[in-house]
C-alpha cells in the first residue's frame, strides 16, 4: 500500500515537473542567412504600401460611418477628442509593437512570438488562445454584418427589394427563441475570401489593397462633401456632458483603431520587414486618426449632436440635408470596410495557427505551406470553416456576448498567468530542481493578446540584454523585481478602472495614479536597459508603463459576464496545453525553440 502511494507521489511530481519545464521554455534568436531559403516557407511580396493598406483595412471597418456618431450622442462635439485621446494611446502601443516588429522581422507569430520570447511557453500558448477566441467570434460577426449590408445593396434593385428573405441576408432565419439564426450568405462571403487567401498572398493583397483603396476615397469624399454643411455653431457647446463623456467616449472608440497590430502578423510575407513593418504599424494608425477626426467634425457640425441616430448616424445626417446620394456611398463604403477587415482578419488567423503549428503546439498540419502558392492553405481553410459555422448559425448579438472577453480581458489574462501562475511555478520549480540552470527562466506574448503583453515584452526584453539583470544572488532577482513592478502598475490600472467606472472620489485613483508612478520610477532606476536592433520605442519603461496602466484600465470597463468567460477560458486554455501542447511541443537546441532573423540584405 505504502509503495503504491509512493508510485503515485511520484508519478504526479513527475507530471508536474514535466509541466514546469515544458512552461517555462522560450525563443532565442539565431541569425541565420538561410532562414527564407526554406521550401516550405511564405514568400515575401508585400511592400510598405501594401502593409499601410493591410493596417488601414483591418482597422476601418463599417464602424466608422456609425461609432462616430452613436458616441457623439453623449460626448458632444467633444467626441473629436475622444477619438484624439484613444488615437494617441493606440499611438503608444504601436510604438510598442513597432519595436518587436523591428525585434522580430522574419516569422509570423506577432503578439504570441514575442511572450514566447520574452516569457515562455505557456504565456505565449495562452496568449494564442485569447487571440483566437477574438478572431474567429469577430470575424463570424463581420460576416454577418457584411451580409446584411450586401443584401441592402441588392435591395437597390427593383426586383429584389423586398424579397429577399431573411436567412439569406437581413438577420437570419431564428430557431430555439433566437438562440440559432441560420444565414446562408455569411457563410458564402467567408469561402469567397477564403478562396482568395488560398490563392496567395499577392493575389489577396491586391483584393485588400483595392477594397481599402475604395474606402478610403469614399471616407474623403464624405469629410469633403459634408464640410460644406457644416454649420459651426453645432461645435458649441463642444463638451456638453463634462469632460467624464469625453474620457469614456475614448474607451469606447479605442477598440475603433484595433487592426494595426495585423501588420506585425505579416513579418514573414514582407520584403523588407526590419524597415517596413514599424512604418506599416504607425502608418497605418496615423491614417486612420487622421480619418476618424475628420468624420466626427463633419457629422457633430452637421447635426446637433442631440439630433444624431442610433443606428446610422452619418447616413441619416447626409440624408436630412439633402444628399441622398452620399447615403449610397456609405453603403458601399461600409461594405468595401467590412470586407477588408474580415480579409485581414482571416489572414492573420492561418498566419498564428502556422506559426503553433511549427513549434508543435497544435497539429502538425496547420504547420504545412502550399509549395507553389506559398500560403498555409489547411490553417486558412480551418479558420474559414470556423468562421463560416458560427456566422452561419449565430446573429451578432449571441456572437457579441461570447466575444465580450476578448480583447481587453485579454490583457489582464496574460498579466494574471504570467505573473502568478508562472511567477509561482517558478519558484516551485526552482526551490525543487537547484540543478535547474539559474536565470534561464526569465528568458521566457496579441490583438492584442495583449497590447499590454506587448508593451511588458518590450520592457523585458531589454533587459535580456543585460545579463547581470538574470543572475542574482538576493532573495528575489532584479528580472523578478521588474515583473513585480509591471505587475503593480496593471493593479494600479485595473483599480482606478474600476474606481472611475464606479464613480467614486476622484482622490482614490490620484492613489492609484501615484502608487503607479513609483513602480514606474522602479522600473527606471532599477533596471538597466539596452538599445535593441532595428526600430527603438522611446521612453522605455515609461512608454510602455503608460500602455499597461490604459489597457489595464479599460479592461476594468468590461461587463461582469467577461470575467466568468475569462475563468472559463483560463481553464480550457491551460487544460489544452497540458493535455497536448506540453508533449508536442518541439524545441530545439538546449530546450529553446530557434526562430531564424530575417536575411541580411532584408535587414537594410
Amino acid at each position: 500500500m505504502d509503495d503504491s502511494r509512493h508510485k503515485d507521489a511520484t508519478s504526479s511530481s513527475t507530471c508536474f515537473s514535466h509541466f514546469c519545464s515544458s512552461a517555462l521554455r522560450a525563443k532565442t534568436l539565431k541569425s541565420s542567412s538561410s532562414a527564407n531559403n526554406s521550401s516550405d516557407g511564405l514568400i515575401r511580396r508585400l511592400g510598405v504600401f501594401d502593409l499601410i493598406l493591410l493596417g488601414v483595412g483591418a482597422s476601418i471597418g463599417a464602424g466608422i460611418f456609425v461609432v462616430t456618431g452613436t458616441v457623439a450622442r453623449d460626448a458632444g462635439p467633444g467626441v473629436t477628442i475622444s477619438f484624439i485621446l484613444a488615437g494617441a494611446s493606440c499611438v503608444l502601443n504601436a510604438l510598442c509593437y513597432a519595436e518587436l516588429a523591428s525585434r522580430f522581422p522574419a516569422v509570423v507569430g506577432g503578439a504570441y512570438l514575442y511572450a514566447y520570447t520574452a516569457f515562455n511557453e505557456i504565456t505565449a500558448f495562452l496568449v494564442f488562445m485569447q487571440l483566437m477566441l477574438d478572431y474567429h467570434i469577430g470575424a463570424a460577426s463581420i460576416a454577418r454584418s457584411l451580409a446584411s449590408y450586401v443584401a441592402t445593396i441588392f435591395e437597390l434593385i427593383p426586383a429584389l427589394k423586398g424579397n429577399i428573405p431573411p436567412w439569406v441576408g437581413h438577420g437570419g432565419q431564428e430557431f430555439f427563441g433566437g438562440t440559432l439564426s441560420i444565414n446562408i450568405l455569411a457563410p458564402i462571403l467567408l469561402a469567397v475570401l477564403t478562396v482568395i487567401l488560398c490563392l496567395g498572398v499577392g493575389e489577396s493583397s491586391a483584393v485588400n489593397s483595392f477594397m481599402t483603396a475604395a474606402k478610403v476615397v469614399i471616407v474623403i469624399f464624405v469629410i469633403i462633401v459634408g464640410s460644406f454643411k457644416v454649420d459651426v455653431d453645432n461645435w458649441s457647446p463642444f463638451a456638453p456632458n463634462g469632460v467624464k463623456h469625453i474620457f469614456t467616449g475614448a474607451t469606447v472608440v479605442f477598440f475603433a483603431y484595433v487592426g494595426f497590430d495585423a501588420v506585425a502578423n505579416s513579418a514573414e510575407e514582407s520584403k523588407r520587414p526590419q524597415r517596413d513593418l514599424p512604418i506599416g504599424i504607425l502608418g497605418s494608425l496615423l491614417v486612420c486618426v487622421v480619418l476618424y477626426v475628420g468624420v466626427c467634425l463633419v457629422i457633430t457640425g452637421m447635426v446637433p449632436y442631440n439630433l444624431l441616430g442610433e443606428d446610422a448616424p452619418l447616413s441619416e445626417a447626409f440624408t436630412s440635408k439633402g444628399l441622398k446620394y452620399v447615403s449610397i456611398l456609405i453603403s458601399i463604403g461600409a461594405v468595401a470596410g467590412l470586407t477588408t477587415t474580415l480579409l485581414v482578419g482571416l489572414y492573420v488567423q492561418s498566419r498564428l495557427y502556422l506559426g503553433l503549428g511549427r513549434d508543435g503546439l497544435l497539429p502538425s498540419i496547420f504547420a504545412k505551406v502550399h509549395p507553389i502558392r506559398h500560403t498555409p492553405i489547411h490553417s486558412q481553410i480551418w479558420v474559414g470553416i470556423i468562421a463560416a459555422v458560427l456566422g452561419g448559425l449565430f446573429n451578432v448579438h449571441i456572437l457579441s456576448h461570447i466575444l465580450s472577453v476578448g480583447s481587453l480581458v485579454g490583457h489582464f489574462f496574460s498579466f494574471f498567468c504570467e505573473v502568478f501562475a508562472l511567477y509561482l511555478l517558478n519558484h516551485i520549480w526552482l526551490l525543487s530542481y537547484h540543478s535547474f540552470r539559474s536565470g534561464n527562466w526569465t528568458v521566457s506574448n496579441q490583438k492584442q493578446t495583449g497590447y499590454s503583453v506587448v508593451a511588458a515584452c518590450v520592457v523585458t526584453l531589454r533587459w535580456k540584454n543585460n545579463t547581470g539583470n538574470r543572475v542574482s544572488s538576493k532573495c528575489i532577482s532584479t528580472w523578478c523585481e521588474g515583473v513585480l513592478c509591471i505587475f503593480l502598475v496593471a493593479c494600479c490600472g485595473f483599480a482606478a478602472g474600476v474606481l472611475y467606472r464606479f464613480g467614486t472620489h476622484f482622490i482614490f485613483m490620484i492613489v492609484a495614479v501615484v502608487i503607479a508612478i513609483m513602480a514606474c520610477a522602479a522600473l527606471c532606476f532599477r533596471q538597466g536597459y539596452s538599445d535593441p536592433p532595428g526600430f527603438s520605442c522611446p521612453l522605455v519603461p515609461i512608454l510602455p508603463s503608460v500602455c499597461i496602466f490604459f489597457n489595464i484600465f479599460l479592461f476594468a470597463q468590461l461587463h461582469y459576464e467577461a470575467w466568468i468567460r475569462f475563468i472559463i477560458l483560463s481553464i480550457v486554455s491551460v487544460g489544452i496545453y497540458a493535455f497536448y501542447g506540453q508533449y508536442h511541443a518541439n524545441p530545439r537546441s538546449d530546450e529553446t525553440i530557434i526562430y531564424h532573423m530575417a536575411p541580411e540584405e532584408d535587414r537594410h
